[in-house]
């Protein structure tokens, strides 16, 4: 399924899919939607390509990307159809935390939408006959949104792509479905649970980090407009300045550094991700990591493995809390190890 393919053949297909499913469908709260609050509809949301309108409350609900299935779910409505993740997810595509939100809500796994990195494959959504496509978090492009705006009211990132705040994730979910009170009340939830962790580690307080990941030769730097390192203040932790100085413009959330330069790269704790514990080893033996200043000094939090990772890098409405006391007990020791 390629981008390529024109409006008017998605629209007619979609056409002929939704006047087969009629008003048998069954909605997306099926395993335990919360109600819209009343006068939510209709809703205009603002986005990189526009304006989206949702005239109604959706019953039929398709995510797409990374958060918006999780926010969803935290709001007790569970997808018709959700992207397939690979990284950290089980052989069906399906994230640990989604899968037990959805046995919390006796609700059976929707349709996988896959995921080939390239296009959202748009057959598949026509079939699952969404009348709403979130994507608030994602990579689409001005063409795909287009076509998936073809099958129903698309939802985009409000600024750059992959780069939505986790928390705007939630809201703006929240507010697509009629249930802005209740994703402030995730909110709310959540944030109580990061004031909590900060309390209880106090050493964390005004330090400041840096999050990397060297992988196949090539060495990434996350800068603050990453979500896996915006949720980390909320922890009391501040972005490195050395962070902002070196960064080259690769990417608005990551630039790439020379292992010559390694050593600028100053801050009070480095946090490093890593697939296998394998790896983690490997980073810490290695002559040109050991040239950051917190890494000789042992102040490395570690996060490994990929459940974790993806738990955390960045974080949902679902996986904050799933890898945050692992996340927090590496913080804590790489703190004091100085």
């Amino acid at each position: 399924m390629h981008a390529r393919r024109t409006p008017a053949v998605i629209a007619a297909a979609a056409a002929s899919v939704l006047a087969l499913a009629g008003c048998s469908a069954p909605a997306s709260g099926d395993g335990g939607a919360a109600a819209a609050s009343d006068g939510a509809f209709p809703v205009t949301i603002a986005h990189a390509f526009g304006e989206t309108e949702i005239s109604a409350e959706p019953e039929r609900v398709a995510t797409w990307g990374w958060g918006s299935t999780e926010a969803a779910l935290a709001l007790g409505v569970v997808p018709v159809a959700m992207a397939q993740q690979t990284y950290g997810a089980n052989d069906e595509g399906v994230l640990p935390w989604v899968a037990d939100e959805l046995e919390e809500l006796g609700a059976e796994t929707p349709a996988i939408l896959t995921d080939d990195g390239e296009a959202p494959p748009y057959e598949e959504l026509v079939e699952a006959a969404p009348d709403v496509i979130l994507a608030p978090y994602s990579g689409i492009t001005e063409e795909q949104y287009d076509l998936l705006s073809e099958i129903a009211p698309t939802v985009a990132y409000p600024g750059e792509a992959w780069t939505t705040p986790w928390r705007e994730t939630v809201t703006i979910v929240g507010t697509a479905l009629g249930l802005e009170r209740e994703a402030r009340g995730v909110l709310d939830d959540l944030d109580a649970e990061l004031a909590a962790q900060a309390e209880a580690h106090p050493e964390l307080d005004g330090l400041t980090v840096a999050a990397v990941w060297d992988v196949a030769g090539t060495f990434y730097v996350y800068t603050p407009e990453d979500s896996r390192v915006e949720f980390l203040s909320a922890l009391g932790l501040e972005d490195a300045p050395a962070v902002a100085e070196l960064a080259n413009g690769d990417s608005p959330y990551f630039f790439t550094l020379s292992y010559e330069q390694l050593d600028r790269l100053d801050s009070d704790l480095v946090i490093s991700y890593h697939d296998t514990p394998a790896e983690a080893d490997a980073f810490l033996a290695s002559a040109p990591i050991r040239a950051i200043p917190a890494v000789t000094r042992g102040q490395v939090a570690q996060v490994v493995g990929t459940e974790l990772i993806a738990a955390v890098s960045p974080p949902t409405a679902l996986s904050l809390t799933y890898g945050l006391d692992e996340l927090v007990a590496s913080l804590s020791s790489a703190a004091q190890a100085g």
